[in-house]
């Protein structure tokens, strides 16, 4: 196991490379710089802009930029914003645990409601609890992340139910301990809900469907006829061969949760990675970009790891063939 880790670690490298590089070029094609804005204002001498230009490499072809900047990343070093005029690393800290905050509760609250579902939806095929769980899927299916959001967003303005929109009330700071974090989860609820609506609908039929397939297999058959408990034949043996395939969709599912929560932290505004990306693509500020695009790159790089490795747990052929290879 440990040395097809070492493995699948080492192909990272490579792939996190051809990602950069075909970014940092395809941004390049864009017109201008950080800089060009600036030519308007007249309080800024041409020397000084070229300056400026010089000191972040900028006056240089894209092959030396994108050169200068790997030869930074493998220092330890993401570079400096253009527009904050602070490391990149250090903006990306301060917004990175927010995002992680909010997908992580989406993608918990996911997976705890499509697996049972999915698996009653299966037993009870045709049924009420099928149709149910069926409408729900087709509805979440049918409404996009940023569409949701803003029926939301209107629902909870008209009710007030909820906060709408910001990570914090006003008065966070001067909150016990114990109440900052309710105040954080209460702001948290409208964004994880959106999140998990739009992510809860693929899940549930992909487990209902593995579920079905794995109910009509012969040994399913065999161990009913025997006698044993309907609980049992649920849940011991068909459940974790069922389950299987949705191990290997949790790696991706994680990455698509960062991607997908962007556009909802734009509308609920929510302070993440997805405001910051925003922020970095209007104002052409290369580098921040740059250091978005490697951080969501490596997360997804190491979801798909995740979920090889976590499919190897419940899976022994698959841990066979690690060790064969």
């Amino acid at each position: 196991m440990w040395k097809f880790i070492f493995k699948r670690l080492l192909h990272l490298i490579p792939l996190v490379l051809g990602i950069t590089f075909v970014a940092f070029m395809v941004f390049q094609l864009a017109p201008g710089d950080y800089f060009t804005k600036m030519t308007l204002d007249p309080n800024i001498s041409p020397e000084l802009l070229q300056k400026m230009r010089k000191d972040f490499a900028l006056d240089k072809p894209a092959l030396v930029q994108y050169f200068i900047w790997l030869q930074q990343i493998f220092q330890g070093n993401l570079g400096l914003s253009l527009h904050y005029q602070i490391p990149v690393w250090t903006l990306i800290r301060s917004f990175l645990w927010n995002t992680f905050l909010l997908s992580f509760a989406a993608l918990v609250l996911t997976w705890f409601l499509a697996i049972p579902l999915g698996i009653i939806s299966a037993v009870r095929q045709y049924q009420w609890p099928d149709k149910v769980t069926g409408f729900i899927a087709f509805l979440g299916m049918s409404l996009p992340n940023f569409f949701l959001a803003f029926l939301l967003l209107f629902f909870v303005s008209q009710t007030k139910i909820l906060p709408t929109g910001g990570m914090a009330s006003p008065v966070h700071e001067l909150l016990s301990p114990w109440q900052k974090i309710m105040d954080v989860g209460h702001h948290l609820i409208l964004p994880a809900v959106v999140l998990t609506v739009g992510s809860l609908a693929g899940l549930l039929r992909i487990m209902r469907s593995n579920m079905l397939e794995v109910l009509g297999a012969r040994y399913i058959v065999t161990a009913r006829a025997k006698g044993l408990p309907e609980r049992v034949v649920i849940f011991k043996h068909a459940l974790r061969n069922a389950i299987n395939p949705m191990v290997t969709i949790f790696g991706y599912e994680l990455s698509s949760l960062f991607s997908g929560a962007a556009l909802v932290e734009m509308i609920l505004r929510w302070p993440g990675m997805g405001q910051l990306m925003l922020e970095a693509t209007l104002n052409q500020d290369i580098y921040l970009i740059m250091g978005n695009l490697l951080m969501g790159s490596v997360l997804l790089l190491l979801g798909n790891l995740i979920a090889d490795i976590l499919l190897a747990y419940v899976d022994p052929r698959v841990r066979e063939e690690m060790r064969k290879q």
